[in-house]
């Protein structure tokens, strides 16, 4: 959420840089809800103050033996215009609090500007595509060469966009899973976390993804109880975990990282990448958070997308950097990186990761602050969030990146140790 402030005394500039984002602020209605959210404090103000001054009118006339009758209604009167003074404004503010929670962070001033996808930046790439001397299969062909990929009995159980994973398959889907986990609290500095895979309300609103993402959301009404929601990302459960704190400078920074199932209607997505597992309704991922001093989070976004890239290296995946441009940036970002990993039957690099930056748009939905010592006020913090990776497609980036001629798969290196000796998967 962006600071009122802001748009109270910046409200244009605020517009602007929102259109760099594709995002139409309505600046004429929240003028007008200001100049009455105004008029009417002004008003009350005004009414408290002749409130005060007949209050103690009364006290004086009653002294003097004088009828105070008179004075009592015109206090009672005053006293209903204040109660309809005060219900109009928690109204006026309660309207301008939906507005802002409609509203996209600002992108900030490095992020490039552009419209769409195709104005993304290439930053840098690592590895090199494999020439194969032989006809590429895809991850599906592949799965089912193998036996270990089985869409057909998944859509029995669920329906389009799920997977069932068998045998070398599944183990290795579970390898990728551990070792990040692995790589990121012994090395990374990351602490593991299990958290819920259900969330009430509150914690999706306080990560961006309600009120404006609802219907990507996997919802479960209970009759007189709050309702639940599948978590889209782990991003919403760990990011959380301050909402409400103060956090003394001493515990900062923050990395917590979680491997969890995750759960998307992809209500925007028909028709796209309906074949295979590259958009599922519920995939694994391994997801990183950092809760850090303002002054460090650009730095520490560095730090978090090369935690990711670390990943790739170590599989030896070929991959791309690109810095999103401010048409294609998340809703609650203030800067992202994305990494795709090169999908050699596609010919192309597809998204695996995405490190972004939030600055203090969420903790000030959440309420997450720090005691800075050398104010010795509490300060919102910054939040990070990115993908270390997405379980799923990795899985379909090593099928496809490592197969072979006869439609066996080589197993990674690093990997290895996790598959309990198994060196090719048949």
């Amino acid at each position: 959420m962006l600071d009122s402030k802001l748009l109270r005394g910046q409200l244009q500039e605020v517009a602007d840089r929102l259109a760099s984002r594709g995002f139409s602020l309505d600046v004429a209605r929240i003028e007008s809800l200001e100049e009455r959210r105004k008029a009417v404090q002004t008003r009350t103000e005004q009414l408290q103050a002749e409130r005060n001054a007949r209050s103690k009118s009364i006290g004086q006339a009653k002294a003097k033996g004088e009828d105070i009758a008179p004075l009592m209604a015109d206090v009672e009167r005053m006293a209903n215009e204040l109660a309809a003074g005060k219900a109009e404004l928690d109204g006026i503010q309660a309207e301008l609090d939906g507005i802002l929670l409609t509203i996209p962070n600002l992108p900030d001033a490095s992020v490039p500007v552009g419209a769409s996808e195709d104005d993304n930046v290439e930053v840098r790439r690592w590895g090199t595509p494999r020439n194969f001397d032989f006809e590429i299969k895809d991850h599906v062909a592949l799965g089912e060469i193998s036996g270990g990929l089985d869409f057909e009995a998944a859509a029995k159980l669920s329906g389009a966009r799920f997977a069932v994973l068998r045998g070398p398959i599944a183990r290795l889907h579970r390898a990728l899973a551990q070792f990040m986990i692995n790589l990121h609290t012994g090395e990374h500095g990351y602490e593991e976390h299990y958290t819920p895979y259900l969330v009430q309300a509150p914690a999706l609103q306080g990560t961006g993804q309600l009120p404006k993402f609802e219907e990507d959301l996997f919802k479960i009404s209970r009759e007189g109880e709050a309702d639940f929601y599948l978590i889209p990302t782990a991003e919403v459960s760990l990011t959380n975990l301050v909402a409400g704190e103060i956090l003394d400078a001493r515990q900062l920074p923050l990395k917590l990282v979680a491997h969890t199932p995750c759960f998307r209607s992809e209500a925007g997505a028909s028709g796209r990448d309906t074949r295979g597992m590259i958009r599922q309704h519920q995939f694994d991922k391994v997801e990183m958070v950092q809760v850090v001093e303002p002054s460090k989070s650009m730095e520490a976004l560095e730090g978090l997308t090369a935690n990711a890239e670390r990943v790739l290296q170590l599989l030896e995946l070929p991959y791309r950097v690109l810095a999103l441009c401010t048409g294609d940036m998340g809703f609650g970002a203030v800067k992202t990186y994305d990494l795709e990993v090169w999908v050699p039957s596609q010919d192309k690099y597809r998204e695996i990761s995405s490190c972004s930056n939030c600055g203090d748009f969420q903790a000030r939905r959440m309420q997450a602050r720090w005691r800075n010592p050398e104010t010795g006020k509490p300060e919102l913090v910054h939040t990070l969030n990115g993908s270390g990776l997405a379980v799923g497609r990795t899985l379909v980036a090593v099928l496809e990146n490592y197969q072979q001629a006869d439609g066996s798969i080589r197993v990674p290196e690093v990997l290895k140790p996790y598959m309990g000796g198994v060196e090719v998967i048949r």
